[in-house]
């Protein structure tokens, strides 16, 4: 399927999960994450926020854990057309955008380029670590402006099935997706 295809079926899927299902596959989500993906004060970490009115998968719990365990969190923000990477606290200043989402009031970029773990929101991924966003390529971009070492973690309800039959040589595969089943390794490791 092309990635159109796969972000209407997507979102129509995630369009039919009730809260309950959302808030339970999300906590499964996590359990897992944190199974396999240990913390260490102080390590880096990059997370979306999650968009509650395209039924994403809710990372509160996520960013709650990462502070208690004194990770630094960094989150999107959206400038100029640029996805650039805030530091967010406890402490942080948050707004609404134009398009109904969370992100902080500053325009600070971190310049944070080696992050322990980015933590990815996606609509599908396949079975070789290739992922199909809302199409407007800004984490593709980010991607590409930080160290290859950087750990880049999908979060999905959905397992692979479909193959995406139009990846582009731009398209940065990721290198883990995390389901409320299991846990996919691309890294070959």
């Amino acid at each position: 399927m092309t990635k159109k295809e796969l972000r209407e079926k997507y979102l129509q899927e995630r369009k039919k999960m009730s809260e309950m299902e959302i808030r339970t596959l999300s906590e499964q989500i996590f359990d897992n994450f944190q199974s396999e993906f240990p913390l260490i004060a102080g390590q880096k970490i990059h997370v979306f926020m999650t968009i509650s009115k395209l039924n994403e998968i809710e990372t509160d719990v996520f960013i709650e854990h990462f502070w208690n365990n004194d990770a630094q969190v960094f989150v999107p923000k959206i400038i100029d057309n640029q996805l650039i990477s805030v530091e967010y606290d406890r402490e942080t200043k948050m707004e609404t955008n134009s398009w109904g989402i969370s992100e902080p009031a500053s325009n600070v970029d971190s310049g944070i380029k080696d992050f322990d773990y980015i933590i990815t929101p996606l609509l599908y991924c396949d079975n070789i670590g290739n992922r199909v966003g809302y199409g407007k390529g800004y984490y593709d971009r980010f991607f590409a402006q930080l160290d290859e070492k950087c750990v880049k973690i999908g979060l999905s309800f959905f397992q692979p099935q479909e193959i995406i039959e139009d990846v582009s040589d731009w398209d940065t595969c990721l290198d883990h997706l995390v389901t409320p089943e299991t846990i996919l390794s691309f890294r070959g490791f």
